[in-house]
């Protein structure tokens, strides 16, 4: 509420008496303590040392050390779900993220936008008088109001923070990132030639953004919401960290899991007499589902013995290249913590360091050189990645690791990421640490908790009491619980009953130490028919590890949990379910700004733009079109360019020639040249593609001419992917190429010089080139 005005006014100021107290900006109770948020992707239970697993993780175990290991703690198998119950202490599908901001599908449950009723820690922090800085990955923010023209009222800034540097989208290129600086898109500071990194730019920057407050008001605590890209892919790291796990995982995945299990039992995270489940527990590849659908094809784990020894060569760097992405982000977030111990802050500073879900999947059952293959639907060939084997981690790769890596890396529990089903997709680590208010030091702690009940727990440490509003907006309830308790009291119970889950057509729900699952596996199965699905049913306090299925002994109990899910899901809005593929899930038609148009005209000197909003080529006839001046023979650069180097199309003149590259997916660039010079003047300088028929793959095949002015230079046959370029990533831009270069005939950011981009024109209506050439000389002589 507002402060009342308390002084006195008079006609004459001398005789008046003021009052500042209604004008003061917010300030924190003395003393307060500081809040660092450090949210890791993708990282799954059995991944870092701490937690029992290979790779080694220094300042996890140093905030360990100083505080409280969770064992039970919960996500919701995906990243932007949890981050929303992160922030909000909300479930996912109250919050309108039943699934990831690019995936929604316009219900109350799967809008992409959290409720301003469902305020975050930041803007309850915000003003309280904490400086608030989000570094990293945001991802709370549907696609199609991630760019220049839309709304910022979903990005960082328009959320409570009062700062933000990192990526807007759910992954991006460690070397080559899409950032943005506030408000604005911002180019790296330096390349990796120079030793650029992204998780090191954003330690440097959270460094920054604390320093910058601190020389004013030394006092004034900060909540920081550190988000670094690892481990989601690309699994990108300089090949000397790569090289410190030379040999680690030799002996394959299903030895890592024996090996860590027992690490686990020996740390006390896993109780004794835990079962590691089985690889393919349902019989993948070869399952079905309750109307004959076939098991999707990469939702299953490769024995190691059935590998070859090349195989075995690639599945082992994927894995070693992982561990050093990991352990490198790890020693950037050591920097932050010297940083914090040398300033005299470490001390009271709450920090809470989570995973967002188990270890992903979505390299397949071979891995991937290219991630964007799974978000096309397109298999990886095998002999291509072991091709570029000696590539792995660098920038000509987008890379990520099998599934049987994933299975380890969740050890000791089932499946992955996206899965709610079962524990590996949900059950990651937590640590959490406040030397100044928290007595624990190196415990141990076994209580059921989920994401949901993080911001209850810092309200109730930082003593305060969640508003009533938030800028205005009456606020829904809290739907975790605070488990304070469960930190001053290992003997403590469990401080909540029940949570419920559903993610990608996967349903699950926990009730008192029961678990209930359903078998059927997410995107891209389609299986639908949910009303069919197998449940099965778990008891974690006996078997923590989820191994034995005991629907057949207690089927009463089966029941009670399933008409619970029911319950749950229709109180915190969890249907309609969607299993679709992501091809299909990605494509689905959002609100825009503008409706789809037959033309889009872009200029040089904007701001990148993103895929989500940028003219649509997939699966039909385009023409990219150039209006240009050339003062000279030698003008050269990048006249368009859409996408980057792992899928991606781009025109552009180069020693004199006019140039069009197509990069299918990062395995082929297919490539059109004029074979005579362009010449200089005023011309129109064109790429046109007339689609013809799709392969099985979802590839459109057709035919590419290249032109200067009206006059056919060029053609050749090319196809087109079925998805986007990046669902996540790179943009279109005229007069350059940036980030990662489409094509490896020149080197981003490859500047248009030597004469005047005035527009570029993409015609996606179909219409035959010629008509449309004389329809832009026409446009053009009317300027």
């Amino acid at each position: 509420m507002a402060v009342p005005f308390r002084g006195v006014i008079q006609q004459d100021i001398r005789d008046s008496v003021p009052d500042w107290e209604p004008y003061r900006q917010p300030q924190a109770p003395e003393g307060a303590p500081n809040v660092l948020y450090l949210v890791w992707d993708d990282i799954g239970f059995g991944t870092f040392d701490v937690f029992g697993g290979l790779v080694e993780a220094p300042a996890m175990r140093r905030i360990a050390d100083m505080g409280v290991r969770f064992t039970n703690f919960h996500t919701t198998a995906l990243c932007s779900p949890t981050r929303a119950s992160l922030l909000t202490g909300r479930n996912a599908t109250s919050n309108g993220m039943a699934c990831v901001a690019e995936a929604t599908s316009g219900f109350p449950g799967s809008s992409g936008r959290i409720p301003f009723e469902n305020g975050n820690l930041a803007e309850v922090l915000v003003e309280r008088g904490w400086n608030t800085y989000a570094v990293g990955k945001w991802h709370l923010c549907p696609s199609e109001e991630a760019n220049m023209a839309s709304s910022k009222r979903l990005w960082p800034l328009g959320r409570g923070f009062e700062r933000f540097y990192g990526f807007l989208s759910g992954e991006t290129d460690q070397y080559y990132p899409n950032l943005v600086h506030d408000n604005h898109p911002v180019e790296p500071p330096y390349g990796p030639e120079q030793g650029y990194h992204l998780s090191k730019d954003l330690t440097d920057r959270a460094v920054q953004f604390i320093r910058d407050a601190k020389v004013i008001a030394p006092e004034k605590p900060w909540f920081t919401y550190f988000c670094p890209g690892a481990g989601h892919a690309p699994h990108h790291v300089f090949k000397e960290w790569a090289d410190r796990y030379a040999g680690t995982f030799d002996d394959g995945y299903e030895v890592y899991r024996r090996m860590t299990l027992r690490r686990q039992i020996e740390l006390g995270i896993m109780p004794e007499g835990t079962e590691l489940t089985p690889i393919n527990p349902h019989g993948e590849p070869d399952a079905s589902g309750p109307s004959g659908q076939p098991w999707p094809a990469g939702e299953f784990v490769r024995p190691w013995e059935s590998l070859n020894d090349d195989e075995k060569r690639l599945f082992t760097r994927m894995a070693e290249v992982f561990a050093g992405f990991v352990s490198y982000t790890d020693a950037q977030i050591g920097r932050l913590l010297d940083y914090l111990e040398e300033s005299g802050q470490l001390e009271n500073t709450v920090i809470v360091a989570v995973s967002d879900n188990g270890a992903s999947a979505e390299g397949g059952p071979n891995g991937s050189v290219n991630e964007m293959n799974f978000f096309n639907g397109v298999p990886d060939d095998l002999a291509e990645n072991l091709r570029r084997l000696d590539e792995l981690g660098s920038p000509t790769t987008y890379n990520h690791y099998p599934t049987g890596w994933a299975w380890a890396f969740n050890t000791p529990f089932k499946y992955w990421k996206r899965w709610v089903s079962y524990e590996g997709g949900i059950a990651d680590p937590m640590i959490i640490a406040w030397p100044r208010g928290i007595a624990a030091r190196g415990e141990v702690r076994h209580q059921y908790l989920h994401a949901v009940d993080v911001v209850p727990t810092l309200y109730d440490l930082l003593g305060i009491r969640p508003p009533a509003l938030v800028k205005g907006f009456a606020q829904s309830p809290l739907e975790g619980v605070s488990f304070r308790r469960v930190l001053e009291d290992a003997q403590a119970p469990d401080p909540k009953q029940t949570q419920f889950y559903t993610m990608l057509g996967t349903r699950g729900i926990w009730h008192d130490g029961w678990h209930a699952a359903t078998v059927h596996p997410p995107t891209p199965s389609g299986w639908s028919r949910f009303d069919q699905d197998t449940w099965e049913l778990y008891n974690l306090r006996e078997d923590r590890s989820g191994n034995r299925d005991l629907a057949g002994e207690h089927p009463e109990k089966l029941e009670e949990l399933k008409r619970l899910w029911s319950q749950e899901a229709e109180k915190y809005h969890g249907l309609p379910l969607d299993d679709r593929s992501p091809v299909e899930i990605l494509a689905t038609p959002r609100p825009q700004l503008t409706e789809p148009r037959n033309r889009y005209v872009y200029y040089p000197g904007c701001a990148d733009v993103p895929e989500s909003v940028a003219v649509n080529i997939r699966g039909r006839s385009y023409t990219v079109v150039a209006d240009v001046r050339l003062d000279t023979t030698e003008a050269h650069g990048v006249l368009f360019a859409h996408g980057g180097r792992f899928g991606g199309h781009s025109l552009y003149l180069k020693d004199g020639h006019l140039h069009y590259v197509y990069n299918w997916l990062g395995s082929v660039e297919q490539r059109i040249s004029s074979p005579e010079p362009v010449g200089t003047g005023e011309l129109t300088l064109s790429a046109a593609f007339r689609a013809g028929e799709r392969d099985e793959q979802g590839s459109t095949h057709g035919t590419l001419a290249l032109y200067i002015g009206d006059r056919q230079v060029a053609e050749a046959d090319i196809k087109t992917q079925p998805g986007r370029f990046s669902p996540v990533g790179e943009g279109l831009a005229v007069g350059r190429d940036s980030g990662q270069p489409v094509s490896g005939d020149y080197d981003s950011p490859f500047e248009f010089l030597g004469g005047t981009i005035r527009e570029v024109v993409v015609d996606v209506s179909g219409e035959p080139f010629v008509d449309l050439e004389k329809e832009f000389i026409a446009m053009f002589h009317r300027d």
